[in-house]
């Protein structure tokens, strides 16, 4: 049963008064994974600081916090991709960590350079195809899926979804914008339908035959690798998807990541901290992968089966930064060709 607590706004400044107890920690988490909640509660039972929530769209969470300005009783802000970390960067909400249980576990690129936040799990966006209508020898790069050739066989989720556009960030920055805009205008004109739905959705139009070709986070696929209910309406289609780890001979394949920050007016900033120092232990990071299918960011943390399943590749380790950097950019160049 969740733990998360609803309270309307006006009953924000009554919690931050009561979070100032000892032993207490008040995350805003757009993360919307019931497997989460075995990190909550280990992380609990560990320390015995009280884990308060508040769970919603990563949009309205910013607001949120906007909103309650120096009265936030919020200390942590959790979400998925670099680009939403980025943005609440640039509107000054989190304040720098010095950590070195932080920084000597997570990569460079998979935090912010001034300690703003900090990626704890990974997940690659890659190339699923339909075995029977493609040879994956003509996908492999993100660039071949704009070729001519794949006319009507391409899926992708709509332009302004933030996978999509930290894609395209990513791609800017490794292509240049016309080079970008050419792709994004080539893999539009290739759709087999209009976007639409989400990742699994893409997945499901390979089974059902509508595309061809779909770009979809891994943690989807795998979940259906494993017959889980959250996967395909029927796990067994997996084995007419094949999956390609795009960009193996350039700069690898686009990775995304969970992350947080803690908050500037955190009023519980220690508890935070440890939060995230917690995240990056060996229980914690083997949680993600078995409880999510998400990868790892600490070395030497064992994975998933369903990952082990679509075997190793090589990650592009272009600064996350960039994905909300070129965020603006990547929003016009899809509009400037048409991508709906």
């Amino acid at each position: 049963m969740k733990r998360t607590i609803a309270l309307a706004a006006g009953l924000s400044m009554c919690w931050a008064a009561q979070a100032l107890a000892a032993g207490e920690l008040n995350i805003y988490s757009s993360r919307h994974y019931d497997t989460d909640e075995r990190l909550y509660s280990n992380f609990e039972e560990k320390y015995g600081i009280k884990i308060n929530r508040i769970e919603d769209g990563a949009s309205k969470l910013i607001a949120r916090i906007e909103a309650e300005g120096e009265n936030s009783p919020a200390d942590l802000l959790i979400t998925v991709d670099a680009g939403r970390l980025w943005l609440a960067t640039e509107k000054g909400m989190f304040q720098p960590i010095s950590s070195g249980a932080l920084e000597e576990t997570i990569p460079a690129h998979l935090r912010h350079p001034m300690g703003h936040w900090f990626g704890f799990s990974q997940r690659a966006r890659v190339i699923f195809y339909d075995k029977d209508r493609v040879n994956p020898e003509d996908i492999q790069t993100y660039e071949a899926l704009a070729d001519p050739k794949l006319e009507g066989m391409v899926c992708t989720r709509t332009s302004g979804n933030i996978y999509m556009l930290s894609l395209m960030s990513a791609l800017i920055a490794h292509k240049g914008a016309d080079d970008a805009k050419a792709w994004a205008e080539g893999v539009w004109n290739n759709r087999a339908r209009n976007p639409e739905g989400g990742d699994t959705d893409q997945l499901r139009g390979i089974a059902s035959g509508q595309c061809a070709i779909a770009v979809a986070n891994t943690y989807y696929f795998a979940r259906a690798l494993r017959k889980d209910v959250r996967g395909l309406d029927n796990p067994d289609d997996t084995s007419r998807i094949g999956v390609v780890f795009p960009n193996q001979d350039s700069f690898g394949t686009h990775v995304n990541i969970s992350g947080a920050g803690v908050l500037k007016n955190a009023p519980n900033k220690d508890n935070a901290v440890l939060f995230l120092e917690y995240l990056t232990t060996p229980e914690a990071q083997a949680y993600f992968s078995e409880g999510n299918d998400e990868y790892p960011v600490v070395g030497g943390v064992d994975k998933a089966e369903s990952l082990k399943t679509l075997g190793e590749f090589k990650a592009d380790t272009l600064d996350l930064t960039a994905l909300g950097e070129n965020q603006a950019q990547a929003r016009l160049l899809y509009d400037e060709v048409g991508f709906q």
